[in-house]
């Protein structure tokens, strides 16, 4: 009787295992259509489109374009976090610092252009209490470890993750926002 159980077991393995390699094979490099060796001539028309650059593209870089880790600098980032804090870990729109592993729990994260945006919209969403800044950009909203702010329509969120009491750093968050809305 043990036989028959251990057959079919062995034989629905076999069949994921034959499955699982098919579809492993099927999503390589290897299947996807091979780039022409010899690019196509170029028309007149796009000859003249490489020659006559438009508007839009010879503008200046759009502000959103700013870095992130330079928007808030480590010493700002340790002295609303009242704690030392690692280097900058940079990403296309956001900069994190983050509290030593021997140290306090800290981390303060800076957010540029949607995606800030987008989290102070989920954050509304989720009902959360955001209280408005007077005098800070365009528009801006602070709630408990986060403010968001938009300066020359470009959104910017600077949050700070600490264990202890969040009122305390409200005043100490709206500083370095005025300072870093100079920067975007």
């Amino acid at each position: 009787m043990r036989r028959t159980r251990t057959r079919p077991l062995l034989a629905v393995l076999a069949l994921a295992l034959v499955a699982l390699v098919g579809l492993a094979a099927c999503s390589g490099p290897e299947n996807s259509p091979a780039a022409p060796a010899v690019a196509p001539p170029a028309t007149a028309a796009s000859e003249v489109a490489i020659a006559a650059p438009t508007e839009q593209a010879t503008a200046a870089p759009s502000r959103a374009m700013t870095d992130p880790c330079s928007v808030v600098s480590k010493q700002e980032a340790e002295e609303l976090a009242a704690t030392e804090l690692q280097d900058a870990v940079a990403a296309p729109a956001s900069c994190t610092y983050t509290g030593s592993v021997t140290g306090p729990t800290a981390q303060v994260e800076v957010y540029l252009g949607d995606g800030a945006k987008k989290q102070l919209d989920i954050d509304r969403q989720l009902g959360h209490k955001l209280d408005p800044v007077s005098g800070l950009g365009d528009e801006a909203f602070i709630e408990d470890g986060w403010i968001f702010f938009s300066q020359s329509g470009v959104w910017v969120s600077i949050r700070l993750l600490r264990l202890d009491d969040p009122a305390k750093y409200r005043k100490p968050m709206q500083e370095l926002a005025r300072i870093a809305a100079t920067r975007v």
